[in-house]
């Protein structure tokens, strides 16, 4: 279907009918599946013959996501894991061995740096973290063993956007594979393979649900990277998407692109009236003219995304009184949902992270973090306003 355009891709690309002649997609829920003979079966696990031969790594509900999200993306192939951090794990797993470096953007979400820091260390990979938007702090880390760049863009939480053209060029001058997680833009709003990736992943329990209801995510690549050797490590350990899972995703990607230009077109009217609040010390949203790389996100992206990070005057007292003082928004460290949401990111999302890692990042006590909704955004103003009166009374 590479001839048809997004929002029909997102609609009808991967389903394959089953005999029932369904129009929805089915829910195959099964565990393994019968072979017509013993040379079937054996045909079927010496990869031989395609076919379904155990749920773990192969399903029909979870293949019709991988193979609709590669379509979306642009992208050969897609293995769908149980969450985003098993994306990330797979793929770690999958193409790096002790003694191998990695050079990972220092903005990005505190799982990712604590799965680094905690387990990859610790199993003899080396890690150098480096500012998203220097192109030229990603040459200058470098080693002879760097195998693997690691970036979000825009980041989490702060929206730093990085140049993927620019860091792409780099990492191929040394045979170093750039991994993009599209996580907060998604294929809607911006295609990282266009640009020069060589693997994208994704939360699909965020923007590609859309309605936070479950838990996911997928590795997209070339036919090698991901679809024999990430597979492989998902085919032996596990790190699996259930069938209804995949199912939820599959109705969630129908309404992508229009979810998405929604929350893009939300967020940039309250991002500009949060700007000049007083109260609020700084704004963090690549749609502002005021934004260090809004030229950049132009270019590379069509659309800014639904996150606003933004800091509030009395640090962690000022914050915490922000959020308490909200009425509509759901205080959770999900995003990408229907309903907004809001989180203080230094206690929860990068908690786990020392407080160096967090200065770095540029994670203070003072930082909020919303995922703008469907919501009417008039409501979504005057619940905000609870907050800052909560703020200004901190201060008083």
């Amino acid at each position: 279907m590479t001839e048809h355009h997004l929002a029909t891709l997102a609609v009808r690309a991967g389903q394959s009918r089953s005999h029932e002649a369904e129009h929805s997609e089915p829910i195959f829920t099964t565990s393994s599946y019968v072979f017509a003979s013993a040379a079937d079966a054996a045909a079927r696990f010496d990869e031989s013959v395609k076919g379904n031969i155990y749920s773990r790594f192969t399903n029909p509900t979870v293949r019709c996501f991988e193979e609709r999200l590669a379509a979306l993306e642009g992208a050969a192939s897609c293995v769908a894991t149980g969450s985003g951090m098993a994306a990330i794990l797979a793929t770690c797993m999958a193409l790096m061995k002790a003694g191998d470096h990695i050079v990972c953007s220092d903005s990005v979400f505190g799982s990712t740096i604590a799965l680094i820091n905690r387990y990859l260390v610790k199993f003899g990979v080396e890690v150098t973290y480096v500012r998203p938007d220097d192109s030229e702090a990603w040459r200058r880390a470098i080693k002879s063993n760097t195998k693997l760049f690691f970036l979000e863009t825009p980041s989490n939480p702060l929206s730093v956007i990085a140049d993927i053209r620019a860091i792409a060029d780099i990492a191929h001058e040394r045979g170093v594979l750039l991994i993009v997680d599209n996580c907060f833009c998604t294929p809607a709003l911006q295609k990282p393979f266009e640009l020069g990736a060589d693997l994208v992943i994704h939360s699909a329990t965020k923007y590609l649900d859309g309605q936070g209801r479950c838990v996911g995510g997928a590795v997209l690549g070339n036919e090698q990277l991901v679809g024999k050797d990430i597979f492989g490590f998902l085919r032996t350990a596990g790190p699996s998407m259930s069938p209804f899972n995949a199912w939820v995703f599959l109705k969630g990607l129908e309404t992508l692109e229009l979810r998405m230009r929604a929350h893009s077109a939300a967020a940039l009217q309250l991002a500009r009236w949060l700007e000049v609040q007083p109260g609020v010390s700084k704004v963090y949203y690549a749609g502002l003219e005021s934004h260090p790389q809004h030229a950049l996100a132009k270019r590379q992206q069509s659309g800014f995304g639904g996150i606003i990070a933004f800091d509030v005057e009395q640090g962690r007292k000022g914050a915490w009184a922000f959020v308490d003082a909200t009425r509509l928004l759901s205080i959770t460290a999900n995003l990408g949902d229907t309903k907004s949401t809001i989180t203080h990111p230094a206690t929860t999302t990068h908690s786990r992270i020392s407080p160096a890692e967090r200065e770095r990042a540029g994670i203070t006590e003072g930082l909020l973090r919303i995922s703008v909704g469907l919501e009417d955004v008039r409501d979504l103003q005057t619940d905000l306003e609870r907050g800052l009166a909560a703020v200004r009374a901190v201060a008083a």
